[in-house]
């Protein structure tokens, strides 16, 4: 893949279309159906929508908000923006009203193109805030204001006549020109507007094309969850597949994500820790509800599998069994991911190794990464052909990392950032003589393997002066299957303590147990047989954690962290300001109570 004869994006992908002609290309289920489009399909789509933009005044460098599930629509919109010339500002679907004001206020969007009526509820008073003149419905909606809305038809019909015209207009788009700007979902404060170019995104696809070579063969089929408005989709699951010629389905939701791997049939997959953290906990349940002879295979098959990882002899019985149960256990569990799975990979946080070997030691290759919207966004990645699970592998090819003094892990390529959109003070707080300051800390193994050990920002300094590493101690107690979600605190502090999600199916059980339990999270959290059990759960976390690691006091949380509450970014993970906003008061209390 020669990415140097794309002068961007949108000519890549006209490229593929040619190449590719009426080959499957993206999927959508339907009526309980798996229904393509081809490329040459979605090609046209693209012109008649671009040509129906550059209609409606949209001219280059322009700004069109999207705001959409992940659909094929998303696919032609985020193309025919910049064959228009112009730059996508995806937003996401979770976001609230203020928040969709702010991303259309500060980028000056001149269109915003909505998938649903629902979306277009919050979206369209925004719009009227913000002065954003139009709107595109991919479904019927009214205009209640200032704001022109178009059906989404409407708007291709009116780029028909001059649909030929698009590619020639989408060629004079430069390799340096804006192709997006992806608004960091950010763990605090108002989100940034990163300006990507054709080009950083071009080089990182490159550099993962290089990295990930010797494991593609034929076409490969990527199953897609994650938001497209996010880097890592963007890049990974959208133009890394379109410049190898992949095909892409979009999975119906995450309640329905696992029963998608097997109708699909996926080769390669991008989530992140927090969904396989989830499907470890969903296997270990069916186990354990299986129980019997099944669950004791299981457990040998991931005893075994675990030690072969760790580099020990099985000795020549266990070999025989190992082979045995990659029939009897192995077989069954790739089934489940589709049977054709080359790889699973892991970005946008950290995972926990222990969740990395267990499917690994299942037969499923799970390979961690890392990365920043910055640097569009991938930058290191463990590969097949040799995994250091506690670890975010190597550097890509044509990505360069160096460790600053103070441990700070710094960036250099053509993947990085143009800047931050209308913040120029925040721009050169970041990138500085040409490096990337990622604001994350790490270091390089023996290997040449970089391992992470946590945000700058995050570490928690304890009154004692000793630097502990929440995200490591969340971890281990997410590892425990009674606690769902943890987030742990102690800055300035003589130790940590901890806010508690417990497991749903924990809940339920200690129901049926102790029937005089109360009914709902916000009493049982103070139910002194409930706390003691969650106190047992602790205790057995604390016995993998380091004396100044492990957790004192804690208190349960009186619901999961979540998107619609804003405890989670709209990639999983923790805001960990909006945590400490809700619990400041029970968590100072900690300090000076018994639990």
């Amino acid at each position: 893949m020669n990415q140097q004869a794309w002068p961007n994006l949108a000519t890549m992908f006209f490229d593929a279309a040619a190449r590719h002609g009426d080959r499957p290309f993206l999927w959508s289920k339907h009526d309980g159906l798996w229904r393509p489009q081809s490329w040459t399909e979605v090609a046209e789509e693209v012109r008649r929508l671009s040509a129906g933009l550059t209609s409606l005044g949209v001219n280059e460098g322009d700004r069109v908000v999207l705001v959409s599930e992940n659909r094929p629509n998303w696919v032609v919109a985020d193309l025919a923006i910049m064959a228009a010339g112009a730059i996508t500002v995806p937003a996401y679907t979770t976001n609230t009203q203020d928040l969709q004001h702010h991303v259309l206020s500060d980028s000056g969007a001149r269109v915003v193109l909505v998938s649903t009526a629902a979306l277009a509820r919050a979206v369209l008073p925004a719009a009227e805030r913000a002065g954003t003149p139009t709107l595109i419905s991919m479904e019927q909606v009214e205009s209640t204001g200032g704001v022109t809305v178009l059906h989404w038809d409407e708007a291709k019909a009116r780029g028909q006549a001059a649909a030929a015209e698009v590619e020639a207009r989408a060629a004079r788009v430069g390799r340096d020109d804006i192709a997006c700007f992806i608004y960091t979902s950010g763990t605090g404060g108002l989100p940034k507007g990163v300006m990507l170019s054709h080009h950083a995104v071009l080089s990182n696809v490159r550099s993962i094309h290089l990295g990930f070579e010797p494991l593609l063969s034929g076409v490969e089929t990527f199953l897609s969850f994650l938001p497209l408005s996010h880097s890592y989709e963007h890049t990974c699951g959208l133009y890394f597949p379109i410049a190898i010629g992949a095909e892409i389905y979009y999975a119906e939701g995450a309640d329905t994500l696992v029963a998608n791997m097997p109708e699909t049939r996926p080769t390669i997959m991008t989530c992140v820790p927090r969904l396989y953290e989830v499907m470890r906990q969903r296997i270990l349940a069916g186990v354990t509800r299986q129980g019997g002879k099944k669950e004791q295979l299981f457990n040998k098959a991931l005893h075994l599998g675990t030690r072969r990882l760790e580099g020990e002899s099985l000795g020549p019985l266990g070999w025989i069994q190992d082979k045995v149960l990659d029939r009897l256990v192995r077989d069954k569990v790739r089934d489940r991911f589709g049977g054709r799975l080359k790889a699973m990979v892991s970005g946008g946080a950290p995972l926990n190794p222990d969740v990395g070997t267990f499917f690994q030691a299942l037969g499923v290759t799970l390979l961690q990464g890392y990365g920043q919207t910055e640097s569009a966004p991938v930058v290191s990645v463990n590969l097949p052909d040799r995994i250091k699970m506690a670890t975010v592998g190597r550097p890509l090819p044509e990505v360069e990392v160096r460790i600053a003094e103070d441990g700070e892990i710094l960036v250099r390529g053509g993947l990085l950032m143009s800047g931050y959109w209308n913040s120029p003070e925040a721009t050169a707080e970041v990138l500085r003589d040409g490096w990337l300051h990622t604001g994350d800390i790490g270091h390089f193994d023996k290997d040449g393997f970089l391992a992470i050990t946590d945000r700058k920002k995050d570490l928690i300094v304890n009154s004692g002066g000793d630097n502990i590493a929440p995200q490591r101690v969340e971890g281990i107690l997410n590892l425990e299957p009674e606690i769902a979600q943890s987030m742990v605190v102690g800055d300035k502090r003589p130790y940590l303590v901890a806010v508690l999600v417990p497991d749903e199916g924990f809940v339920a059980q200690f129901r049926r147990e102790h029937k005089d339990a109360p009914a709902n999270l916000a009493e049982l959290r103070s139910n002194k047989a409930f706390l003691a059990a969650m106190r047992e759960v602790v205790d057995r976390a604390n016995q993998n954690l380091g004396a100044i690691e492990k957790v004192k006091r804690f208190l349960v949380a009186n619901g999961a962290f979540s998107v619609e509450n804003s405890q989670m970014t709209p990639t999983l993970k923790v805001r960990r300001h909006m945590v400490r906003d809700a619990y400041g008061d029970e968590l100072d209390a900690l300090y000076h109570g018994s639990r």
